[in-house]
């Protein structure tokens, strides 16, 4: 007797032989899914971290670069999109980066200058500025990683410059935005605690600072003032840059660079910024500064860094558009954040100015922890003084 397709042993080994079939035929289907519900939570759970990593959202009266909820530049307010960052993942080609770089600290600056200016380069955007008897730190980075985490995140291949015990009495502190790279809790606390001097930041940065203990500090908006003491007035001027802590505060609170003009001339600290109409503008309002300090480096890839950072190249035309005498480099050399290499920012900076016609820019690369001292400014070396509203109380 013949049994059916499906009767007996023969069906039932034929039934099991489809099933497997079908089942083999699910797996990669499973496995899509699982991939896809993976990619899923853990894009969620990077987003929810990303948020409570997020600094504070300045609240305040709208204005020419804040529109109610967010700040924006003079000029070319576009953020680069998701497919350029793609651009940029997949077409990286980034210069080299030592592990570590051992070098003796620098010797201890002097606890103060009555006369001159006097620089110390730190690293990265860290300067020591000492004038008319104030010592002025800014955007002070002392920890190992720019980063909100101690395991990862750029990290430091090289010592600071100076080591913070050496630090003379710091009376101020200036902070141009809220980069982890440029406004480092950790070093801010230390500062506080051993220091105790006037925080100097851009409107909405002083809630981050006070929740982490820190009293001291004063909030300006761009081209606003303030004076710590009688010998110097600090102004708040526009930057080309953008804000953020994590993911959820983007352009959420100001960044600004900072115009600190005292007896014997002005220093003009730039933070971060890319090239832009505010170095012109800054001129005109202010007048040239004596010394500019200007970002050389996290410049490459040009067509994608040139909106927020300087290029060698752009550092030496901001600082003829400022009009400054001197200029000094910095943002470079210490943490690896785009694709220069370590040395690529000061190397380029060099040749340019080795073909510059003269009469040739004097711009100075520092070593990390030397000083470089100007002497008392004549009249004609001055800046010109500020005419500014003033600062908030």
């Amino acid at each position: 007797m013949r049994l059916g397709m499906f009767g007996g042993r023969s069906g039932a080994a034929t039934i099991a032989e489809l099933s497997h079939k079908r089942s083999k035929r699910r797996w990669p289907v499973r496995l899509l899914v699982a991939f896809l519900l993976t990619i899923a939570v853990f894009s969620g759970l990077a987003l929810v971290i990303g948020c409570l990593l997020s600094g504070p959202h300045y609240s305040g009266p709208v204005s020419d670069h804040f529109d109610d909820r967010r700040f924006h530049n003079p000029e070319d307010t576009r953020h680069r999109s998701p497919r350029e960052v793609l651009r940029w993942l997949a077409t990286r080609n980034p210069g080299p980066w030592p592990r570590w770089v051992e070098s003796p600290p620098g010797p201890p600056p002097p606890k103060r200058i009555d006369e001159g200016i006097r620089v110390t380069f730190v690293n990265h955007a860290t300067v020591l500025i000492q004038t008319g008897g104030l010592n002025l730190l800014t955007d002070p980075v002392w920890s190992e990683r720019a980063s909100p985490s101690r395991f990862i995140g750029p990290r430091r291949v090289r010592p600071p410059g100076i080591r913070f015990e050496d630090l003379p009495p710091i009376d101020v502190v200036v902070v141009s935005h809220n980069h982890y790279d440029h406004l480092d809790l950790p070093t801010l606390k230390r500062l506080a605690q051993a220091h105790d001097p006037l925080f100097v930041v851009g409107l909405g940065n002083a809630a981050l600072l006070q929740k982490a203990g820190i009293a001291r500090v004063r909030e300006l908006d761009w081209w606003q003032s303030l004076s710590p003491d009688k010998s110097l007035t600090i102004t708040a001027v526009p930057a080309r840059h953008f804000s953020a802590r994590g993911l959820c505060d983007r352009d959420a609170t100001l960044w600004a660079g900072y115009y600190l003009n005292g007896p014997d001339g002005a220093v003009y600290f730039a933070g971060d910024t890319g090239y832009g109409v505010h170095f012109e503008r800054i001129r005109k309002r202010l007048g040239a500064p004596r010394l500019a300090l200007l970002p050389i480096g996290a410049f490459r890839p040009h067509w994608f860094m040139a909106r927020v950072h300087l290029s060698p190249a752009d550092a030496i035309r901001a600082m003829k558009a400022l009009g400054a005498r001197h200029a000094l480099a910095i943002h470079f050399g210490t943490f690896p954040l785009a694709d220069d290499g370590m040395e690529e920012p000061a190397i380029r900076l060099r040749e340019l100015l080795a073909a510059h016609p003269a009469p040739r820019p004097d711009f100075r690369i520092l070593d990390f922890g030397a000083g470089w001292s100007l002497p008392p400014a004549k009249n004609s070396d001055a800046a010109l003084p500020a005419t500014t509203r003033p600062g908030p109380s």
